[in-house]
């Protein structure tokens, strides 16, 4: 478990951003995982991996599969500004300070003794970050770049989503309902993971990051004397899948209402607009459509207009759908 206390000020100052850099490294960490990576990221990976096999350019990024749990935070700053671009952090990364870098190395490694893979930072940062920089660079150009218009898309529906959440029912309400393993029990937010560390982020400001290729994991970033910074699984993991995954036989909820609308509802947990779920899903607009008018007759959904998007939530007895009868199949169905 890793605990964090926020007091009144870093619980007032919550915000929300997106960080192209953080999802970078979380999904070379999702690459180092042993074995195949699950879908949705099954074929993105392999297509990765061939990436940092064959291109020369981005050997420099086998550091961040030989770091450990914890890390320098200079290695995935924390954003400047709450939608930077890549090219943004990308000079934020490369202008990090000497003595940033030398404040976090002594706190990672108070014995002085660095790992090869850190020994450049402290005895020639600039060639060191730009060496970094360039691999980052050309890793992002060939495995994510692609697909980064339709995760930014799914990123922004989620920020939106957070955000209006936040502005209309306050920090209570949203870290509350942040991630299945995250707690909100104040003062205390906790991270469910497997070691333990405790410690309180008083007088700062608490950043909230989604991501893609976050995978279900939560990363907690403590290096900058300002902010700390949470990572989260965002939904809209499916675009980078190349193919839809197949429904279960015993899936009590698509017997009832179809594999679609099942996979609508299931969905709808997190209010969405209709162009997000046809991302999210894989499915045409139209379809997705005819899924959502089917429900809103049944009642199990609803839907409300905000500024010049229409959200669809549900019901109460969506959510009694989902919790009574829902709950067979381990992974959420995207079909045709």
């Amino acid at each position: 478990m890793i605990r964090i206390e926020l007091d009144e000020p870093a619980l007032a100052r919550t915000r929300i951003a997106i960080s192209p850099l953080t999802e970078l490294v979380c999904s070379l960490f999702l690459l180092r995982r042993q074995g195949e990576t699950p879908w949705p990221y099954t074929s993105w990976a392999v297509r990765a991996r061939k990436v940092l096999r064959t291109d020369p350019a981005t050997a420099p990024l086998a550091l961040y599969f030989r770091l450990h749990r914890s890390y320098p935070d200079f290695l995935d700053p924390v954003p400047e500004e709450p939608a930077p671009t890549f090219t943004d952090q990308l000079e934020q990364l490369r202008r990090t300070p000497a003595e940033v870098i030398d404040e976090q190395l002594a706190k990672y490694h108070p014995d002085g003794d660095l790992p090869a893979d850190l020994l450049p930072f402290r005895d020639d940062r600039q060639a060191a970050l730009d060496r970094l920089a360039t691999a980052l660079a050309a890793y992002w150009n060939a495995a994510i770049a692609p697909h980064w218009p339709a995760m930014r898309a799914a990123l922004d529906e989620e920020v939106l989503l957070r955000a209006r959440a936040l502005a209309a029912h306050g920090p209570d309400a949203l870290l509350a309902r942040l991630h299945d393993r995250i707690r909100w029990e104040p003062p205390f937010l906790t991270l469910v993971k497997e070691h333990d560390h405790t410690f309180a982020a008083l007088d700062k400001r608490l950043l909230l990051i989604p991501l893609i290729f976050s995978r279900g994991a939560l990363c907690c970033s403590t290096d900058h004397p300002d902010v700390v910074a949470v990572s989260y699984q965002s939904r809209g993991s499916v675009v980078l899948a190349d193919s839809p995954v197949p429904a279960t036989g015993d899936d009590r909820l698509a017997i009832l209402v179809g594999r679609g609308r099942a996979a609508v509802l299931r969905a709808l947990t997190t209010p969405a607009t209709t162009s997000s779920l046809a991302t999210a899903l894989g499915l045409a607009p139209s379809t997705i459509s005819e899924h959502l008018s089917a429900l809103l007759a049944a009642g199990v959904v609803h839907r409300r207009r905000v500024g010049r998007r229409v959200l669809y939530g549900l019901e109460p007895a969506g959510t009694a759908l989902i919790s009574l009868i829902g709950r067979d199949s381990g992974r959420t169905e995207f079909v045709s």
